[in-house]
Formats: C-alpha cells, sequence, structure tokens
C-alpha cells in the first residue's frame, strides 16, 4: 500500500487564489478539495474525513471563524489553518479561541505554509502514536509483545529487545505497510531530531533488520530522504 495522501479541505472565496493555492498542493502530493464559501465549506466538511483544514477569514455567507467553531463541534482533533487578509491582533486571537493550530498573513510564502502542514500534521501524527494502546502484534510470523519487550519467532525463545529497540519496533508495526516518517520517531523515541540520533536510530534499525531476516516476508525499506516502511508481504 502506498503511503496515502493526506487530505485536505481549503475554503478559499477567491477563486483564482483557491486555484493555484490547490494546484500548488496537489503538487506536493496532497489530496485537496476546495470550497469557495463557508457554507460549501462546511457541507464537504460533513461529508468526508480531513486531515487539515485551511480556512479564508472573510468568507460571504459565513466567516472563517464560523466554520471554524462548526468544524470544532464535529472534530476537535482536526488541524486548522487561518488564512488572513487582515494582520489585526484581534483576530489572530480570536483564531485561535476558536482552535486554531496556525495562522497565516496574505501575501504569504507558500512554501511557509507547505512547512506549517507538514509540521502540524506531523504533530498530530506523534500524538496518535502516543496515544495509541496497541501493545501486541503479529508480524509476518513473529509476535511482538511490546510490554514485555518480547520479539518471538514461531514457537522460538523470545528475544529480549532494548527499550528502544522495542519503541521503534511498536512504532513501525503500527505504520505497518506505511511510511513511518524519520522525524515521528526521532521525536518520540529520541525526543530530538539531529544528525547524532539520527544516526542512532539508523543503528538501531539495522539492529531490527538482523532479528527480522529469519522471515522472508518482513523487510524494512529505507524510504530516502523520507523515513522507514515495515513491509510484510501477504501470500499471493
Amino acid at each position: 500500500m502506498e503511503t496515502e495522501n493526506k487530505k485536505i479541505l481549503l475554503v478559499e472565496d477567491d477563486p483564482n487564489f483557491g486555484t493555484v493555492l490547490k494546484d500548488y498542493l496537489m503538487m506536493n502530493d496532497y489530496d485537496v478539495t476546495h470550497a469557495k464559501n463557508g457554507m460549501e465549506g462546511f457541507e464537504k466538511f460533513k461529508k468526508d474525513d480531513y486531515d487539515l483544514c485551511i480556512l479564508d477569514v472573510m468568507m460571504p455567507y459565513k466567516d472563517g471563524f464560523t466554520l471554524a467553531k462548526e468544524i470544532r463541534e464535529k472534530n476537535e482533533e482536526i488541524p486548522i489553518i487561518f488564512l488572513t487578509a487582515k494582520a489585526l491582533k484581534e483576530d489572530v486571537l480570536k483564531g485561535y479561541k476558536v482552535g486554531a493550530d496556525d495562522y497565516l498573513n496574505k501575501p504569504f510564502d507558500s512554501e511557509v505554509l507547505l512547512m506549517k502542514i507538514k509540521a502540524i500534521i506531523q504533530r498530530k501524527a506523534v500524538d496518535s502514536v502516543a496515544d495509541s494502546k496497541q501493545f501486541e502484534f503479529n508480524i509476518g510470523n513473529f509476535h511482538l509483545n511490546s510490554k514485555l519487550r518480547f520479539l518471538t519467532y514461531k514457537e522460538e525463545e523470545p528475544i529480549k529487545l532494548s527499550p528502544k529497540e522495542n519503541e521503534l519496533l511498536r512504532m513501525l508495526a503500527l505504520h505497518e505497510n506505511d511510511l513511518m516518517p524519520r522525524e515521528l520517531a526521532l521525536t518520540k523515541i529520541w525526543r530530538d531530531d539531529n544528525y547524532f540520533t539520527s544516526r542512532s536510530m539508523d543503528v538501531y534499525i539495522a539492529k531490527l533488520r538482523k532479528y527480522l531476516k529469519k522471515d522472508d516476508v518482513v523487510e524494512i525499506l529505507n524510504i530516502h530522504g523520507e523515513g522507514f516502511r515495515l513491509v510484510v508481504k501477504k501470500d499471493e
């Protein structure tokens, strides 16, 4: 399974700017739905699941703040970024009060928006992985009990993993057949994302590969510049 594109709801009433922004985000592998006013935005929000909302503040029929409140009543967790042409302090404060995760003043650098989107989605992913209570996993012919830190192959004696080996394998298993971003593991397990912790993680990945090589259907792939995928091949 390919990494699923993150879905963004863009609510922007300027048709030219909205189209350009939608195309730019889609070029960067986001799946974008564009609504042209707050009412249409809420209808689209109710009909689909999104990973993030980008809302213009000043819109006809329903402004961005009202729309954000309605979205928050349906979903407390979804990240919201506001776009505004007015850099008024009271507007910014109002935005954060209704649950904004971030704010951008128009005109803005589209690369800055991309970085903000990536950072927010990553932060939410860290939170959701941290909140996951699952501790037992079947990985091909392996069984991982992350509470006991036992990795067992078929009927063999279990291997006792180190705390970091255990956390890393658990996180890979939570993302089975999907991308586990490098930064996510570094932030969650090492609490830091720098060159040295990154090299340290590579050492632990190598150790896990050594354990898992007993099973032909299990493999940890390196996705260059992105992270890792724990691939478990299914029977044909």
